[in-house]
């Protein structure tokens, strides 16, 4: 069976005072002496207590809930997530609780903490951009909490992985590229620490090599994965003495926030610069001209990612065998490479 969660009990049983003292010095109650206090959160903190925010006095494990931590909501990928993670929870009588890190590491461990506080039956997480260590993670699973990343993906965590083939996809994006007549390509890449960066880069450098187009460091530019790491991307790009005649980038967002930069710079999409993006978010189609992208089934992803958590919730630690699931990408072909 998975580990139980430590309760004040177990805390005032190793030190041998009351439960209702414990509860009272977790609480910075003024009857109990500082010295207690100071004892108390100690030994929360060495066998890694989280208070039961919402059900205290329920003997309980867990609840019927199951948390989302997602880097963002605004974008359409994450928001098709989500709905394919709630979609699947209902049937199964759970709920979702969804929480956003805004790409902010701090607020990615508070959320992590905050799910675990209110017994969690399980998490679904998709990782920030600036994920400094992976504690929170580890601190979940030592907790027995299941736990399935989805997207972005930490790969030195041992818990199940829904994916998607971001190599090939990359490949068939750059390679599309390079048969529509563009052979400067530069890549608006991801965090380097990331594998979703890294398996997108990689396939970028895998079709320029496939194609003998030489690799020129000076095209790839590493960032995040917002509008605003696309915009300053472009802007290096226009530091080069010779300009790219194409760009890929990490994500559609990316690949947005350079769109926006083309058009201020007066050049043109794509008889100056093609451009493919990464996600097919719904807002690529009505740019002037409309994005060439890969899409990648975020739905599914959701889907797939939570049926996998409840086969985890359902087993015992014991039977559950980490899985890693990769799901195919299209290449949806646009106005942004077509030349006339």
């Amino acid at each position: 069976m998975e580990k139980s969660q430590v309760t004040i009990a177990d805390i005032a049983k190793r030190l041998g005072i009351s439960v209702s003292t414990v509860s009272r010095a977790l609480r910075n109650h003024p009857d109990i002496s500082k010295e207690t206090k100071l004892k108390v959160a100690a030994l929360a903190k060495e066998m890694d207590y989280y208070p039961n925010s919402i059900a205290q006095s329920l003997q309980k494990k867990s609840t019927k809930t199951v948390g989302v931590i997602v880097p963002e909501i605004k974008h359409d990928f994450f928001s098709s997530v989500i709905s394919g993670i709630e979609e699947v929870a209902s049937t199964q009588k759970y709920t979702t609780m969804v929480c956003q890190s805004n790409e902010d590491y701090e607020r990615e461990v508070r959320n992590t903490r905050a799910l675990m506080s209110n017994r969690v039956a399980g998490i679904l997480i998709s990782v920030s951009q600036n994920v400094q260590n992976t504690d929170h993670f580890k601190m979940v699973l030592k907790q027995g909490i299941p736990l399935v990343f989805f997207d972005r993906v930490y790969e030195d965590i041992g818990t199940s992985k829904v994916i998607v083939d971001d190599y090939n996809g990359a490949f068939r994006a750059v390679e599309h590229l390079i048969q529509s007549g563009f052979k400067r390509i530069a890549h608006l890449a991801g965090p380097e620490h990331l594998s979703i960066s890294r398996d997108r880069l990689q396939g970028y450098l895998g079709a320029l090599k496939h194609n003998n187009i030489p690799i020129d460091d000076d095209l790839i530019i590493f960032g995040g994965f917002n509008e605003k790491d696309g915009m300053a991307g472009f802007e290096k790009l226009l530091e080069l003495n010779e300009l790219p005649d194409a760009i890929f980038g990490v994500n559609d967002p990316v690949i947005v926030g350079a769109y926006l930069k083309i058009k201020e710079h007066g050049l043109r999409i794509p008889e100056d610069i093609g451009l493919v993006g990464f996600s097919n978010n719904p807002i690529v189609s009505y740019l002037d001209p409309p994005l060439t992208t890969i899409a990648q089934p975020g739905y599914e992803i959701g889907q797939t990612a939570m049926k996998i958590l409840l086969e985890h919730i359902n087993s015992t630690k014991e039977e559950f065998v980490p899985k890693e699931v990769i799901l195919n990408t299209k290449l949806i072909v646009r106005g942004s490479t077509v030349k006339q």
